[in-house]
């Protein structure tokens, strides 16, 4: 009875492939320096794929051993690679190489490419349908997997899906308001369209994020949220001056609710011009509410004077 390697055969022993010479890896010489110490297993198998490649072999059983390669390293993209050229010189259903990167993807979570692998089939297919209800599956595991938020990213812009994602993302922020992933996705979706958004839509973003805030005040993520959809419309940080002085107030330094409210007030006095007090606000947070970070307080309080009143680090190439 032939050995195997579990529902794999040991191919050497295998009749299917017998017409093959397998190409050993090279690791340079009869005494490498440092080779890496791989299975058996492994190193059967990519002999046997280096000799299909090298025929140029998209058959049947080439299919099959990029499945048993994949199941030792997920992450060899040249298998991934060779794996789809195969797929579709065979004209296989890709539906059903869908519903077998689904159980890869839930048991090797972290992994890029298996959502390459799954980009190109999908933009192959041409339509998404059950994508969202994947990813959803994926989110339940991991809801700030950032392969799985590129892939999308990609998925809306390329589908033109723009319109649905605002309410699947907003509960994704219900049931996590620091999701800090939903939030980047977030501004994607709504300022990432070909178009400049709306007076109305930049309005809605700043009343949502300030919403979000009152939930959490020392939740940093919809804070920044905040600045970068001011920054995209162009309004001034003082837009937000009354709203930000209801969670840090120069006048009650033993009330601040929020340390992102006192950097954020540090930067409206710093751009009005009025040097002292975002001096104050920075050593409010140096000295008494985030004094792990002093020293970056402390450099933004330097920055006062080197950049005529911004506190803002200025960023270079």
């Amino acid at each position: 009875m032939a050995r195997s390697y579990g529902i794999w055969p040991v191919y050497s022993e295998d009749p299917a492939w017998a017409d093959v010479d397998p190409i050993p890896q090279d690791d340079g010489g009869p005494n490498p320096l440092a080779a890496i110490a791989y299975t058996d297993e492994y190193s059967e198998a990519m002999a046997y794929l280096r000799a299909v490649m090298a025929e140029d072999e998209l058959s049947e059983r080439a299919l099959e051993l990029t499945k048993h390669i994949i199941s030792l390293n997920p992450a060899h993209y040249t298998v991934w690679l060779y794996r789809a050229r195969t797929l579709l010189a065979l004209d296989k259903d890709l539906r059903e190489e869908i519903g077998w990167l689904n159980t890869i993807a839930l048991r090797y979570e972290k992994n890029y490419q298996i959502w390459h692998h799954r980009q190109g089939i999908v933009e192959r297919l041409g339509d998404p349908s059950g994508e969202e209800a994947f990813i959803a599956q994926m989110f339940e595991k991991d809801a700030k997997n950032y392969h799985v938020w590129s892939y999308r990213q990609w998925l809306v812009r390329h589908f033109s899906l723009w319109d649905s994602e605002l309410p699947t993302i907003e509960g994704l922020l219900e049931s996590d308001v620091r999701n800090n992933s939903a939030w980047n996705h977030r501004y994607y979706v709504v300022f990432g369209r070909d178009e400049v958004a709306s007076e109305e839509e930049v309005e809605r973003e700043v009343q949502y994020a300030m919403e979000a805030i009152c939930i959490a005040p020392q939740n940093q993520s919809p804070w920044n949220y905040l600045r970068g959809v001011l920054r995209q419309a162009g309004k001034p940080l003082s837009t937000i001056r009354v709203f930000t002085s209801e969670f840090a107030d120069l006048a009650r330094p033993e009330e601040v609710r929020s340390s992102h409210a006192l950097d954020v007030l540090a930067d409206i006095y710093a751009e009005a011009g009025t040097r002292g007090d975002a001096e104050a606000a920075l050593d409010l947070l140096a000295q008494k509410y985030d004094p792990v970070r002093a020293n970056y307080w402390n450099y933004k309080k330097r920055l006062l004077g080197a950049s005529g009143g911004s506190s803002t680090p200025i960023a270079t190439a």
